[in-house]
């Protein structure tokens, strides 16, 4: 593979699209502190938290977006979907707790992801890291870092999907292990690692909003085989991710199409 495949290309948000990135980022950050709340009360321990997060944090989002964009459809993971949105061309797609495991076993690595899809593609995002008071956008996600000696590949900390793996081995990439997508993925964005490859499925609020801010901030943002991510589709099954420093891209690529024409 010699050339590095269509994926979607760093852009700010269009004129006019300002005050979406800035509701995006608002929503997100209020619905974390929510969270933080939720988890301070001690009225709840480990699943039983997780769930609750997610009601109190959905509920919290949904209000916010039907009042400030009520002629938008939204697609939430805590939502009964609806094929209403599929003949919208603005499509806010949330998820309220990125991470249910990792925030109700008091973990660090969570998010609330907060994303605009126009015309099915990912153009505006929040993704807030409540629990290190921490929020990336879309409007300013900053610069990309230089790259380390060593490329550094973050992976699940429960279930390593043996094509990152694979691919790690081919890049002599050192294994972080982390949490859920949007810590992944903003990682990556803030430095902290260089590549995250995800194959072991997601669904398009798992990604929308990290795919948002990723690519803003200069990414390289794709499906594994290279291929463009596109939202509000019928089926919101997404079940892979590239997010990686750009002149990364065709070797991960390469590794990864390698990997699965031998499997």
């Amino acid at each position: 593979m010699n050339e590095t495949p269509l994926a979607l290309a760093a852009v700010a948000p269009p004129p006019g699209l300002e005050d979406d990135a800035a509701l995006a980022r608002h929503i997100a950050e209020h619905a974390g502190a929510i969270l933080l709340a939720a988890r301070a009360s001690s009225l709840f321990s480990g699943a039983a938290l997780g769930q609750a997060g997610d009601r109190v944090a959905n509920a919290f989002i949904m209000e916010a977006l039907r009042h400030n964009r009520p002629d938008d459809a939204i697609l939430s993971e805590e939502e009964r979907d609806s094929e209403v949105r599929l003949s919208a061309r603005r499509v806010w797609i949330v998820d309220p707790l990125d991470g249910t495991r990792e925030y109700g076993e008091g973990r660090d690595d969570w998010a609330v992801h907060v994303a605009l899809a126009i015309g099915g593609e990912p153009l505006i995002g929040a993704v807030a890291l409540p629990a290190v008071s921490l929020t990336l956008c879309s409007a300013r996600p900053g610069g990309l870092c230089d790259a380390p000696d060593r490329l550094r590949m973050l992976v699940s900390r429960s279930r390593p999907a043996p094509e990152a793996l694979a691919v790690a081995e081919a890049l002599d990439a050192a294994l972080i292990p982390m949490g859920s997508a949007g810590a992944k993925a903003m990682a990556v964005v803030r430095g902290q690692a260089d590549i995250y490859l995800h194959t072991g499925g997601q669904y398009e609020w798992d990604n929308c909003a990290p795919a948002a801010v990723a690519r803003a901030a200069g990414l390289h943002v794709s499906r594994a085989d290279g291929t463009p991510l596109v939202y509000n589709r019928a089926n919101t099954w997404l079940p892979d991710l590239l997010i990686c420093r750009p002149e990364l891209a065709a070797p991960v690529l390469d590794a990864y199409a390698r990997f699965t024409a031998r499997r």
